[in-house]
């Protein structure tokens, strides 16, 4: 018993961790497929079993009858149960159209239908009770059907449906208002299923869609700036190379001549080389420079869009721009880590500026208990690294389902000696090129000296 119920907790934590770590659309995908699971079980409580069951002459046909008909119904919805998966997936267009699913339920009707009518012509039950019983027949497969076929094609399936069941009842010997009545419940099992079920999966139709247009539309923003960076870098570049090559083949021509001249060159080749590689960190460095007010603005409009409330205090106003670059870094991984992980309702942003140092802190609820397994992402590292290269602090900390994210920069930043801030990695390869270059000029030296 202990280790069942083990298990049995084991699975309703592993249910609740996944339902926290999924996305919104993803929870309202889940609430209506067990919307659509629920469904035909309730109307098979109130419609299909219980009035029947209880209006049933006790008689031997008439209980062989009318038990036959409830275990037919009951694996209607179990079958419903079953393909309801694979319905949605093909209206969503993730999978072929369930043929042999209908085909199974459409016979599970038919078998319920003859049942009824057989009920009916030995007077085996209520006739409103049967009627109650063939409006829920209708349900479990006008639920395939309407996730399987355009509206147009569902409803021209249910009007032959319905003449059909209709046209048995009167052979049965079903007259006048009855029958009527009993083409107006089949006509209302339809409208029923055909709202509850295909409403529900258009709306999940058009979120998907929003969701795929997001991302497509960040993609195409990423290829526009990829594309803006090689035009950047080609225009630095493209004069350079030129100017590089041609005084290269110069100096060569001098260099087989004896002329003094090809030294020179090549301290003009190695003073343009670099002047491009100053060029290109330029480049590089406005690429990835943020500006903190469009940034912090841009969150705030991300996450109300996704319907998180988010308040921005403070002003950016009179930061230097390798501050707000980095800062503005923070506030890009910060936002993205609160879209993706857990299911936030509210971010507080706040900038603080003091005399000495600016703070940026982000915090938001909705944190899972537990980090999702697997999930380890090089964004915070990343951060810090950024931050390390002005002297910047990062911290972070989770409590009671609330992350807060906290980022130090000093007010004056490490500068080299052209005025940029201080990357240890690009000084130390200037300096190796400098040094390469002092050599390069001694050797040149020495072998046009006498």
């Amino acid at each position: 018993m202990r280790k069942g119920s083990g298990v049995i907790g084991g699975r309703v934590r592993g249910w609740q961790r996944k339902w926290r770590e999924g996305s919104k659309i993803e929870k309202v995908e889940l609430q209506s497929m067990v919307m659509w699971h629920v469904m035909p079980w309730i109307f098979f409580l109130s419609w299909g079993s219980l009035p029947l069951g209880l209006t049933l002459r006790h008689e031997p046909v008439p209980l062989v009858l009318g038990w036959s008909l409830i275990a037919v119904a009951a694996a209607q919805c179990v079958h419903a149960n079953r393909t309801v998966r694979r319905s949605v997936d093909h209206y969503l267009k993730r999978a072929e159209m369930p043929r042999r699913d209908l085909a199974v339920a459409r016979a599970l009707m038919g078998t319920a239908v003859a049942l009824a009518i057989a009920l009916a012509a030995i007077g085996g039950a209520k006739e409103e009770m049967l009627s109650f019983a063939t409006l829920f027949f209708a349900v479990p497969y006008g639920q395939a059907l309407a996730f399987a076929v355009p509206v147009r094609s569902f409803l021209v399936h249910f009007a032959v449906l319905d003449v059909v069941v209709v046209g048995a009842y009167a052979a049965a010997g079903l007259r006048g208002v009855q029958l009527v009545g009993l083409a107006v419940v089949i006509a209302f099992a339809g409208l029923l299923t055909l709202m509850s079920s295909r409403c529900g999966a258009w709306t999940l139709s058009v979120m998907w869609e929003s969701v795929r247009a997001r991302e497509v539309e960040a993609r195409l923003a990423v290829a526009e700036e990829r594309l803006r960076f090689g035009r950047d870098l080609h225009d630095v570049m493209g004069r350079n190379l030129a100017v590089i090559a041609l005084k290269s083949e110069l100096a060569v021509q001098l260099a087989r001549r004896g002329r003094p001249e090809a030294v020179d060159q090549m301290v003009e080749v190695q003073r343009i080389a670099q002047e491009s590689q100053r060029e290109v960190r330029e480049v590089v460095r406005g690429y990835r420079e943020a500006d903190l007010a469009v940034e912090l603005a841009g969150a705030q409009g991300v996450l109300e869009a996704a319907g998180i409330d988010c308040r921005v205090s403070g002003s950016s106003a009179g930061l230097s721009i390798p501050v707000q670059s980095a800062l503005g870094w923070v506030v890009r991984e910060a936002t993205t880590n609160v879209l993706r992980h857990g299911d936030a309702q509210r971010c507080d942003i706040t900038l603080t500026i003091t005399d000495e140092r600016t703070s940026l802190v982000v915090e938001n609820d909705g944190v899972p208990d537990a980090p999702p397994e697997g999930r380890k992402g090089s964004g915070l590292a990343g951060l810090r690294e950024r931050l390390a290269a002005v002297d910047g602090t990062l911290d972070f900390a989770s409590k009671d389902g609330h992350f807060r994210l906290a980022a130090e920069v000093p007010l004056v930043v490490p500068r080299d000696d052209r005025g940029h801030p201080r990357d240890d990695d690009q000084q130390d390869d200037r300096q190796q090129h400098q040094q390469g270059g002092h050599q390069y000029q001694q050797q040149d030296t020495e072998r046009v000296t006498p």
